[in-house]
């Protein structure tokens, strides 16, 4: 069992959800305020560490009229505990947990000293998941936070999350918007990256289930086809 996965983002026509130096400011204020939503409907929602740590991200519903209690666990992939004790994921607006490698695990005869002392510190605001690996395995950690409570999990991730759980069949559903802007560069980031598939046959395949304008932004919302 795992949570119903909901990946969201933004990106730019070209699909750019970041220019090369981590600017990404792109959804207008309607759209915003429809991830808010989709945020307080959600169970937890789930970055990575590039996300955290760009951002300062506190993962809360501050967009819409909200209470404490309508904010989700937040959910931190973070394989070698770099989450800043002092950063706002961290604070008592809602619970927190945090994903990293068995490096991190003071049992394992290859875990590192340094890691395992930033684990232990995360460990004081933070409920920590050690993986079984020298990385995190997603598909242990989603079986995790189904155990926890977890039933629907908004995505908000980075290219290289995003595309491990898609690779990994973790998605159920895709809502994306498209902002009217053109940004290119080839260091920017796009809404995947990862290693990528080899053959067009390969590729996940989605459905459209439905489309619209908001604002000066376009919605699209697909299911991932099994």
């Amino acid at each position: 069992m795992r949570p119903y996965v909901i990946l969201n983002a933004a990106m730019t026509l070209d699909g750019k959800i970041a220019t090369k130096t981590g600017s990404s400011e792109i959804s207008g204020k309607e759209d915003l305020e429809r991830v808010h939503e989709i945020r307080k409907s959600v169970d937890g929602i789930m970055v990575g560490i590039g996300t955290v740590l760009s951002d300062d991200s506190r993962l809360t519903v501050h967009k819409i009229p909200s209470k404490k209690e309508d904010n989700p666990v937040r959910i931190v992939v973070d394989n070698n505990a770099r989450t800043p004790v002092d950063f706002r994921i961290l604070n008592d607006d809602a619970d927190t947990i945090i994903a990293v490698s068995n490096l991190c695990d003071e049992n394992n005869p290859k875990s590192n000293d340094d890691l395992v002392k930033r684990a232990k510190e995360l460990s004081k605001k933070a409920d920590i998941f050690i993986s079984s690996k020298e990385y995190v395995d997603l598909v242990e950690f989603m079986d995790y936070l189904y155990f926890k409570g977890i039933k629907t999990l908004m995505l908000e991730g980075g290219s290289t999350l995003n595309f491990s759980m898609i690779k990994n069949d973790l998605i159920d559903k895709i809502s994306i918007c498209i902002a009217p802007m053109v940004v290119g560069g080839k260091n920017s980031k796009t809404f995947f990256d990862g290693e990528g598939f080899d053959y067009m046959a390969d590729a996940v395949k989605l459905k459209l289930t439905n489309s619209y304008s908001l604002g000066k932004d376009f919605i699209m919302e697909y299911d991932v086809l099994k």
